[in-house]
């Protein structure tokens, strides 16, 4: 399982490092059509780091994630739900902690932002609202959809979920803001809360 410490440095790796350490070295100069194609940005910078499988396969995911991101940037998110559920999974799937991650949506319902807002422990995250709601006023957003993981590995959103879900419904209707979902992601699979009728 991945660390913290690594995810981290991964999402602060321009994508021509992320490339090199998935396709190894000296491969750059014979994939710039490859990126293009996923609208990558290749900058200058290089990193000779020695890395193994492991690592080549988390950054490919982060590769991904960051193709994903760009794809749903600017569109309807919440008309393609398993596109939605698919980012989630690919992000924070697999995780030895939790992470609540929150989808910032204008008012068409199109991504304007996806961010790890809190991050916690093997069994809980702490959630302040108040942030949530603070970050989607800077946004300008007019929805928004929830996703955390449970390492454990069950997707079935517990009591607690339920309440913390009720609870920024509420705080952010108070500012015309809708909340759309709330994708709970297990090890496997996930499970969408708007289907279960618990939002």
């Amino acid at each position: 399982m991945a660390s913290v410490i690594e995810l981290k440095e991964l999402q602060r790796l321009p994508d021509r490092d992320l490339l090199q350490h998935v396709l190894g070295e000296g491969v750059l100069e014979r994939i710039t059509s490859l990126a293009q194609a996923f609208g990558l940005q290749l900058g200058d910078e290089a990193n000779a780091a020695d890395v193994g499988g492991n690592y080549r396969l988390l950054c490919a995911r982060e590769l991904l994630c960051r193709a994903m991101h760009e794809s749903m940037q600017g569109r309807q998110a919440f008309n393609n739900p398993s596109a939605v559920q698919e980012f989630l999974r690919l992000k924070i799937g697999g995780l030895s902690y939790e992470t609540f991650w929150v989808l910032f949506l204008d008012s068409q319902v199109r991504l304007i932002k996806a961010e790890e807002m809190f991050r916690g422990t093997l069994t809980q995250t702490s959630v302040y609202p108040r942030e949530i709601i603070k970050r989607a006023l800077q946004l300008n957003a007019g929805a928004v959809i929830f996703g955390h993981n449970h390492p454990s590995g069950n997707c079935q959103p517990s009591r607690a979920d339920e309440n913390l879900t009720s609870t920024l419904k509420a705080g952010l209707a108070l500012v015309d803001i809708r909340v759309l979902d709330h994708i709970i992601v297990g090890d496997a699979s996930n499970a969408s809360m708007a289907a279960m009728g618990l939002v």
